[in-house]
């Protein structure tokens, strides 16, 4: 099947550049743009203008090798005018186009506009919502409802990202998605991943970029794709800098800061960013399980205080035109301290008769600290050859300790019986990385090739202690810990090319070899099954697009993309945690890699309306599943099933409504389809799921602005056995500018009707019926006072990507 549908696309292809080729005029004229070192200019927009009266025929825009075509069936007399941002406007001598003739111009060199480059003083705003070719960028700084958000608040207001309310991320539908910041991916797990999140700032964020098929440059991991946080980077000649300060009022109050303090001349940059939150957050849940002949009705509130301090510090080096060093490092560390209080009465469920109750408390400390640091060298040439390395090492540490007593009471309540628990969860991973990457012209397109190759190590334990008369016991068959090791190599190469100004296509193979050792030592010395699983595998990972540019307006693309998904290196631990008295949770050394092959055809109209329909197919569909136990117990385990299908189409569009109003307008739908077998249990669902998401902004004049976005989302699956109802969001916030334009004040609200809290779920899989609802801080009034100081001389950063790119998403919780 995939042999037929790569020959297919092959057809498709050559197919279409023959239709092209047969049907192209021959009347053109054409030319390439570069800079003063000869390196070609993208993005450069070129007018055909008529020479007579210097009206305008016919806009273009080069491509990535600075080049440029007009096609044109009117033989006369023309110029041209170049202008691009940062770069003084050129314009061509006058010139004939002759009929049925090629023109090909000589090369133009575009100067830098040095001297109104000096005195720019950057006001203008970029759209919350742009669309590009290969992704959706939501740019934050631009958003006055982002005002003392979190990292994971602003996913659940990004277009396409939905986030459940235990904090799962997924994209356009698919979980796996995987989360970089600033090219780097994080390598925990879902848990983790949110915790993290929840301590970056939306005053540190400068876009979030979502990006559905990435090509074979990026780490194959993520199916449903990737999502790329963009911090604040230095972009200004001089010393300047940033200050910010946050207040929240949910249930409880909640505060946020960030100072960043920058210099930059021709040969260095140097950049450092501080930030940090404090405060509480509440939830509280309700849960009715029905198990057997039993029925636990339970309540509870949970604390979670997130107190967390991130600092980021670097610098670049610019040796000369053509070579760049530079290092990084980004360190984050907080106390996340958790607790939780319930009471659950037990119900014998034929007659509803109350038989017992209980009263569970958990109290969790816990710190972590992650931390990673990079080291990088850039060769820039005026041919268009570009090479990065980049060496990485990056740390994890947490300390996790918990105390759950648990205390039953008959109808009467009188105490029948206290259990005590106590346990030590602390994990330590290090990761190492080196990779290279390679860009140059090519057999008249782009070339990348590269190499990378990772090494884990993870190591974490899970002592047990029964806690009786206040002296801790360790309870041997119930302890344990777990060594992870993993090395990934990987090669890849990508090839884009521009067939000609309507035809453009790009495509790759990445492939991966991975070796694991993960090792179980139980403390009781016993052994078991799955103590040792050793694996060694080698997979290929294709990714293919090509565009059609239709006429002016339209615009057609096809992509395909195969893509993997690794176990978090948690999940592979094979041993039992104890949650609570009625729940735990155990690995499974045997889980699998999910594989997914993702087809996309998209279409843009006028630059803004965009359209897309895609195909999902997972193989060994890796999810929680929920089930029971012959003692009343319920246990938590990923599991592969069999397949997961999903079926997609999208329209979005920005609105500009009139000069003070813009606006960004989402519509969605998904069809999940399971099928497979767990615990040998059947499994199946087919579920729809469609929302729609929206952004207002608005310039009200004197130097306010205000903003109004929301999103609504329908019942969907949870797992893939569960249901969770529906939920929607609305946030209103205002804007005013001060001191110059070098301040502002932000104010907000957040879900004003009270939508988006409560959540519902329901189960019944394997002898369980769940019923559950619960509650958070997710209405909260915000202000924010931010002020920038320093020199406003704007000049390019340096973007890179580091090279944990793929080994920072699978540290579990």
């Amino acid at each position: 099947m995939k042999k037929i549908f790569l020959t297919s696309i092959n057809f498709l292809i050559i197919g279409c550049i023959s239709l092209y080729a047969n049907n192209i005029s021959k009347t053109s004229v054409s030319g390439k743009v570069t800079d003063a070192q000869n390196k070609p200019l993208q993005f450069v927009t070129v007018s055909l203008l008529n020479a007579a009266d210097s009206s305008l025929v016919k806009v273009e825009i080069t491509d990535i090798n600075g080049e440029f075509r007009f096609p044109t069936s009117t033989p006369g007399e023309y110029l041209l005018a170049y202008s691009s941002s940062g770069f003084e406007k050129t314009y061509s001598p006058k010139f004939t186009i002759a009929d049925d003739k090629e023109t090909q111009l000589p090369t133009v060199k575009l100067t830098i506009a040095v001297k109104k480059l000096q005195e720019v003083v950057v006001t203008a705003k970029k759209p919350i919502i742009e669309i590009k070719a290969d992704k959706t960028i939501f740019n934050v700084e631009s958003s006055i409802t982002a005002t003392g958000s979190n990292a994971l608040e602003m996913l659940k207001k990004s277009p396409g990202v939905q986030v459940s309310n235990d904090d799962k991320i997924s994209m356009n539908g698919k979980n796996g998605v995987k989360i970089y910041v600033d090219g780097k991916m994080l390598q925990m797990d879902e848990k983790m991943v949110s915790e993290y999140l929840k301590g970056i700032t939306s005053s540190d964020m400068e876009a979030i970029e979502m990006i559905t098929n990435p090509s074979a440059k990026y780490d194959a991991a993520g199916n449903a794709g990737i999502i790329n946080i963009r911090l604040k980077k230095n972009k200004k000649y001089g010393t300047n800098g940033n200050a910010s300060l946050g207040y929240i009022q949910g249930l409880t109050p909640k505060g946020n800061a960030a100072v960043s303090l920058n210099y930059r001349d021709k040969k260095i940059n140097i950049f450092s960013n501080v930030s940090g939150n404090i405060g509480d957050r509440i939830q509280k849940m309700w849960l009715a399980r029905t198990q057997n002949d039993s029925l636990f009705d339970m309540s509870s509130k949970q604390v979670g205080n997130n107190n967390n301090i991130n600092a980021k510090a670097g610098f670049d080096y610019f040796i000369d035109k053509k070579n760049t060093f530079g290092f990084m490092a980004n360190v984050s560390a907080g106390s996340r301290d958790w607790s939780s209080s319930s009471t659950t009465p037990i119900y014998y469920a034929p007659t509803k008769e109350l038989t017992q109750t209980l009263i569970a408390k958990n109290t969790v400390p816990q710190t972590n600290l992650n931390a990673n640091f990079n080291t990088n060298y850039r060769y820039t040439d005026t041919t268009g050859k570009e090479i990065n390395v980049d060496a990485d090492y990056g740390l994890f540490r947490a300390r996790s300790n918990s105390f759950q007593p648990n205390t039953y009471y008959d109808v009467n309540n009188n105490v029948i019986s206290q259990a005590i628990y106590r346990n030590r969860t602390p994990i330590d991973i290090d990761i190492y990385s080196l990779k290279a990457d390679v860009e140059q012209k090519a057999w008249k397109g782009k070339v990348g090739y590269g190499v990378k190759s990772s090494y884990v190590i993870t190591k974490n334990a899970f002592d047990f202690y029964n806690v009786i008369n206040g002296v801790d016991t360790k309870v041997l068959d119930k302890s344990n810990s777990f060594k992870y090791k993993e090395n990934i190599n990987a090669a890849y190469i990508t090839y884009q090319r521009q067939f000609s100004s309507k035809i453009d296509f790009q495509g790759g193979l990445r492939v991966e070899q991975t070796n694991s050792n993960g090792e179980l030592t139980r403390a009781d010395g016993v052994f078991q099954s799955d103590n040792n699983v050793k694996r060694s595998y080698t997979d290929l990972f294709p990714s293919a697009a090509i565009s059609y540019k239709l006429n002016d307006k339209n615009n057609f693309s096809l992509s395909y993309s195969r893509r993997i998904d690794r176990p978090s290196y948690q999940d592979l631990n094979p041993f039992e945690n104890k949650l609570d008295e009625l729940t735990y949770q155990k690995g499974n050394a045997f889980l699998r890699p999910q594989y997914t092959n993702n087809v996309q055809i998209k279409h843009i109209f006028a630059g803004k309306l965009s359209t897309d329909f895609s195909y999902s197919h997972v193989k060994d569909y890796a999810t929680e599943i929920l089930d029971t136990t012959n003692k009343n117990s319920t246990f938590l385990q990923v599991q592969n099933l069999a397949t997961q299908q999903i079926l997609s189409w999208h329209i979005s569009s920005p609105l500009q409504l009139t000069k003070w109003w813009n606006g960004y307008l989402e519509f969605w739908h998904n069809t999940y389809i399971f099928d497979g077998i767990a615990n040998g249990k059947k499994v199946h669902q087919s579920v729809p799921h469609f929302g729609v998401y929206s952004t207002q902004s608005f310039n009200l004049g004197k130097g306010y602005n205000a903003e109004m976005s929301g999103w609504w989302s329908s019942p969907t699956n949870w797992g893939a056995t569960g249901r969770a109802e529906s939920q929607a969001d609305v946030d209103f916030g205002i804007q005013k500018t001060i001191l110059q334009k070098r301040g502002s004040i932000k104010l907000s609200v957040t879900d004003i009707f009270a939508t988006e809290s409560p959540w519902r779920i329901s189960n019944n899989f394997g002898g369980l019926q769940l019923k559950g609802r619960g509650t958070y801080e997710s209405q909260t009034f915000r202000i924010n006072f931010n002020y920038r100081f320093g020199s406003s001389q704007i000049k390019s950063s340096r973007q890179r990507e580091t090279g944990l790119d793929a080994e920072k998403g699978r540290i579990k919780g």
